[in-house]
């Protein structure tokens, strides 16, 4: 008679097969309950890269030989700017954004350094602002037209000359309005309020210079209250930007940084640089104890530098490693154990630099959450490399998009030196919403299509609408559709704008690939339309549901 096989069941000593657990046998129930294996809940497990086709990448661009370990990338919804190589000085391209495909070699670019550019930084609240250092020693803020540039822009709005030796970095505050820092390789960090008159600004408003050696990176915290700076003595600081004052350093000897990264409001830092022996490697860090790390993860044994990204709605952390082609992810947690490894886009196109488009650039559309764009020199090639969330509906995945920054500073200068501390105003990113926080008490110039004021044709059609609207009783959901019907002509007034430039104002298409492009724009444009109707149509016909109900409703009483 077969024997019967008994879970849990403790072992025979006169039985060594049983023992051994062999012939089929389970194991006894202490061996299995010492196994427990890790898995996590999380709705970005499955997060995939995927690159852009070859007509969606841009082709042909003379991306700069320069040996520093900087992005010398900066994309915004409008534009993407690119360091590239220029004789007798320093330049780089500003591509709008849709333009893809082989670019022109005689297209203009932005010249007016008398070095070679390090580093660009695009204006977070204005898309058509962007800021450049030089090995000159020189800051340069540009403004870019709307429309596509046709011969080299050569002249700046506004010159920064403070340091004295050339200019390695440069970052704007992330939510008070004209504050740009730079650090140069004077060991300095300058503070720079741009809301003057002065085309020339020759004295900064703080200059910090408690470092002992080049600095290498800095981050802000969300509100821009504290900066974190990484320098090639391989020392962390938490400063405090208005003061200048050293809050934080780290002295730990198992770990020389190179990039740091404030982790949003985890109250973390994130550090990328090396091990003792010589592994490339991260770093978690308390923002409030750079004694020792929390965890520190070794990743191979490469030399190239290490971009990390964090993304603040996610929680998700990128690093990107210069010289090779892969971009591992990992979600970032509170808790231990803090860094929980998701996966990796590989890729066989190297990397030299890399750029990252802003949440509010994003296609929503198709659950897309972060966006690089790679620089590989051995192709002269920038390929766009899109994080794709895997959701069957085609509808508004709320949960993947929280509220995030927008394009409107919530301080001015002013405010912000005298000491205020505020968040980042906030915006939703379902297609026709609105701003979520308060609105800023000063003006600004019109920064983007998406905030461009209407004609004063069409306010005073809306006002005409509010007028009859006040002559005639009308119940609460009648003035719902009334709110709905203004927004919807607002909406038609943006149309009039194609990719961010006026459909009437473009100039017409002077070569084939031109002619390409406005014809592929186009139908982009109708695409997007026919989305819009569709949208539209529902709307209406909810709206003749829910006045039918409440008028049945009415007639009940």
């Amino acid at each position: 008679m077969p024997a019967v096989e008994v879970t849990g069941a403790a072992p025979r000593p006169d039985c060594p097969e049983w023992a051994s657990g062999e012939a089929g046998r389970v194991p006894d129930s202490s061996v299995q309950m010492s196994w427990h294996p890790q898995y996590r809940s999380s709705k970005f497990r499955h997060v995939f890269g995927k690159p852009a086709s070859k007509e969606n990448c841009y082709d042909s661009v003379p991306i700069t030989r320069s040996v520093h370990d900087n992005h010398f990338c900066a994309v915004n919804p409008q534009f993407i700017a690119v360091v590239t190589e220029c004789a007798g000085g320093g330049a780089f391209l500003v591509i709008p954004l849709h333009q893809t495909g082989k670019l022109d070699p005689h297209y203009p670019k932005v010249c007016g350094h008398r070095g070679n550019v390090l580093d660009i930084k695009w204006n977070p609240f204005d898309d058509f602002e962007i800021a450049s250092c030089s090995e000159d020693a020189t800051i340069k803020i540009w403004d870019i037209p709307k429309q596509l540039l046709t011969k080299n822009l050569t002249g700046c709005r506004k010159e920064l000359v403070g340091h004295a030796r050339r200019v390695g970095l440069v970052e704007w505050h992330p939510t008070a309005a004209n504050i740009l820092f730079s650090s140069g390789y004077d060991y300095k960090v300058m503070v720079w309020n741009l809301d003057t008159k002065e085309s020339v600004i020759t004295s900064p408003v703080r200059t910090i210079d408690c470092h002992q050696d080049v600095i290498l990176s800095m981050s802000f915290n969300t509100s821009g209250s504290l900066l974190a700076t990484t320098c090639k003595d391989r020392k962390i600081r938490i400063l405090d930007p208005r003061a200048g004052t050293v809050l934080q350093e780290a002295s730990y000897k198992g770990h020389r940084a190179n990039k740091v990264l404030f982790l949003g409001n985890l109250k973390k830092l994130l550090s990328t640089g090396t091990s003792r022996w010589n592994n490339r490697q991260v770093a978690l860090w308390d923002q409030d104890d750079l004694s020792v790390p929390l965890t520190e993860e070794d990743l191979d044994g490469s030399s190239g530098v290490l971009f990390p990204f964090y993304d603040v709605d996610t929680n998700m952390l990128y690093v990107v490693g210069k010289g090779d082609g892969n971009i591992r992810y990992y979600e970032v947690s509170a808790d231990k154990p803090y860094l929980n490894y998701l996966t990796e886009y590989r890729s066989y196109n190297p990397q030299k630099g890399i750029g990252v488009m802003p949440k509010r650039g994003l296609n929503v559309s198709s659950c897309e959450i972060f966006r690089f764009y790679k620089l590989i020199t051995t192709k002269s090639l920038i390929e766009p490399v899109s994080m794709i969330v895997p959701r069957r509906s085609e509808s508004y995945q709320e949960d993947i998009y929280p509220p995030t920054a927008g394009a409107q500073p919530s301080l001015s200068a002013h405010e912000w030196l005298s000491g205020m501390n505020k968040g980042p105003v906030l915006v939703s990113l379902r297609p026709g919403s609105q701003l979520l926080s308060h609105q800023p008490l000063f003006p600004e110039r019109p920064l983007s299509n998406s905030m461009a004021p209407a004609s004063p044709r069409l306010s005073s059609q809306t006002g005409q609408l509010a007028a009859e609207d006040a002559r005639r009783p009308r119940s609460l959901l009648e003035e719902k559709a009334t709110r709905r019907a203004a927004e919807q002509r607002l909406e038609e007034k943006k149309t009039w704008f194609s990719n961010g430039f006026d459909i009437f104002e473009c100039p017409p298409p002077k070569t084939e690939n031109e002619l390409l492009q406005m014809f592929y724009r186009q139908q982009e444009e109708i695409r997007r339309l026919r989305e819009l109707l569709a949208q539209r149509e529902v709307q209406a016909k909810q709206l003749e549901l829910e006045i039918k109900n409440l008028r049945v409703g009415s007639e009940g009483f």
